[in-house]
C-alpha cells in the first residue's frame, strides 16, 4: 500500500487538472496514489484523468454532492497512511510532500503538517505571496482568528487523525477547510514548514472569488466556532471578524475595477475597523486598500486602472 494518498476531487476540472495531477506525479516523494472524485462534472474531466498514463492515477465518479462530499468520497477510497488533498486547479511544489512527510517524521507529536501558500494567477504565473506564517504545536486559538493554512490543497495530515475527527462537513464550502483544521488543532498539534510549496490558483469563478457568499458562510462558521470554544478564548471573536474583513476586503480588490466591488470593499473595510480598531495602524495596506476604493468607485474602469498603476508607481518611490 502506498505510504501517502493524494485526494483531489475535481468539477468541470478539464482544463486544469491535468497539469493539478503532474504536479503531484513530479513529487520527490513517489510512494503515493492520487484518488481523483469526479463531482458530476459535465464536461471532460473524467476522460482527461483517464488518460493519464501512470497506475498510481485512480478515478472515481459520482453525481454531483460538492467538494466536502467529494474529498470525504476520496478518503473512503484511500488506502495511504497519510492524507491530502488538493484542489483541481491548484499546484504543488516538487518537494511538498517529501518536506511535510519529513517534518512528521520529525515531530511524532503532530499529526498535520502544512506549508506556506503563494497565488498564481489563471494561466499558472506567480500572482502573489500569501501569509507566510509559521505557527508549530497547538494552533487552536490561532486558527480561531483565521486560516492561517489558507486553503484546503495545504496540508499532509495523518489518516487515524482524519478520521477520528470526522471528515469534511458537507454543509460548508468556502469554509470547510478552515472547519477542518480548526476541528484538528482542537485535539492535535500541527508543524509547519516554512517554505512556499502550495500554489493556490485565483480565477474568476473560483469560490473564494464570490465575496458576498463567502461573508455569509464565514460569518456562520465563526459564530458556531465560538460557541464551541472554551470561554476564556471568546475575546478573540471580534479579532476573527476582522481578520475575515480585511481579507474579503482585499479579495473584493482582486477584480477589474467595478464600482459594485468598491462599494463592497468599503463595506468590508469599515466593519474590520469597527471590529479592531488596531487595524487602522496597518496604515500601508488600509492606504492601498483606500486608493484602490477610491479608484474602483469614483472613476471609469479604464481610469481606475491608469489612476491605480500611477499611484503604485508613487507609493514604489
Amino acid at each position: 500500500m502506498p505510504e501517502i494518498s493524494v485526494i483531489i476531487p475535481a468539477f468541470n476540472s478539464e482544463k486544469t487538472v491535468q497539469e493539478t495531477i503532474q504536479s503531484v506525479l513530479n513529487q520527490t516523494f513517489t510512494d503515493l496514489e492520487v484518488i481523483v472524485v469526479d463531482d458530476g462534472s459535465k464536461d471532460s474531466t473524467l476522460n482527461v484523468v483517464s488518460s493519464i498514463p501512470d497506475s498510481r492515477v485512480k478515478a472515481f465518479s459520482y453525481e454531483n454532492a460538492g467538494v466536502s462530499t467529494s474529498r470525504n468520497r476520496g478518503f473512503f477510497h484511500a488506502t495511504g497512511e497519510y492524507v491530502s488533498f488538493l484542489d483541481a486547479d491548484d499546484l504543488w511544489t516538487p518537494n511538498k510532500l517529501e518536506a511535510q512527510y519529513e517534518a512528521l517524521q520529525a515531530n511524532p507529536q503532530a499529526a498535520v503538517a502544512y506549508s506556506w501558500v503563494d497565488y498564481i494567477d489563471q494561466n499558472g504565473k506567480f500572482f502573489y505571496a500569501g501569509n507566510h506564517i509559521t505557527a508549530s504545536g497547538n494552533i487552536y486559538e490561532k486558527l480561531l482568528l483565521h486560516n492561517l493554512l489558507e486553503n484546503g490543497s495545504n496540508p499532509l495530515i495523518r489518516r487515524q487523525a482524519f478520521a477520528d475527527t470526522g471528515g469534511f462537513d458537507p454543509t460548508l464550502s468556502g469554509v470547510a477547510d478552515w472547519d477542518m483544521w480548526l476541528r484538528l488543532a482542537a485535539h492535535y498539534e500541527f508543524v509547519a514548514v516554512p517554505s512556499p510549496q502550495v500554489l493556490y490558483r485565483v480565477t474568476a469563478d473560483s469560490m473564494s472569488s464570490n465575496s458576498l457568499k463567502m461573508e455569509a458562510e464565514s460569518l456562520h462558521f465563526i459564530e458556531a466556532a465560538f460557541n464551541q470554544a472554551p470561554t476564556s478564548l471568546h475575546y478573540l471573536k471580534k479579532q476573527s471578524l476582522s481578520f475575515l474583513y480585511r481579507y474579503l476586503t482585499f479579495n473584493s480588490l482582486k477584480s477589474a475595477p467595478n464600482r459594485q466591488d468598491g462599494l463592497c470593499a468599503a463595506r468590508f473595510l469599515w466593519n474590520a475597523i469597527v471590529n479592531d480598531v488596531s487595524t487602522v495602524f496597518e496604515w500601508k495596506r488600509m492606504l492601498t486598500a483606500l486608493v484602490k476604493i477610491v479608484a474602483f468607485v469614483s472613476l471609469p474602469p479604464s481610469q481606475s486602472q491608469v489612476f491605480l498603476m500611477k499611484t503604485k508607481q508613487l507609493l514604489a518611490r
